[in-house]
């Protein structure tokens, strides 16, 4: 990788500030697979009759975005830096939905 602030991928610079360069480029593959064709609905053969923006799109842009959030520090919710409204996903699977042996 060049010592520039930017990496070219897929004919797209990657910001300078992206902390997530895996999710970032699958995120933009995902977006440039989905685009509108001249009727305003999504060109992807998986999204046969969707309008535009189609579901995928709009999970890659949340995917460029999450590509970019500074990485967590160790710190816990009681530090009051964490935003109110975001939520920690879970960190294990669910028992009530494992089958019993």
């Amino acid at each position: 990788m060049s010592g520039s602030s930017a990496e070219q991928v897929g004919g797209a610079d990657r910001p300078a500030d992206v902390t997530d360069p895996l999710l970032w480029r699958l995120a933009l593959a995902v977006a440039d697979a989905h685009q509108p064709d001249d009727e305003g609905a999504c060109d992807n053969p998986s999204c046969v009759g969707a309008s535009w923006p189609c579901a995928a799109w709009n999970s890659a842009q949340e995917g460029l975005r999450a590509a970019q959030v500074a990485p967590r520090t160790g710190s816990s919710a009681t530090d009051g830096d964490a935003a109110p409204d975001h939520h920690e996903p879970p960190t294990a699977r669910s028992t009530s939905l494992m089958s019993a042996a």
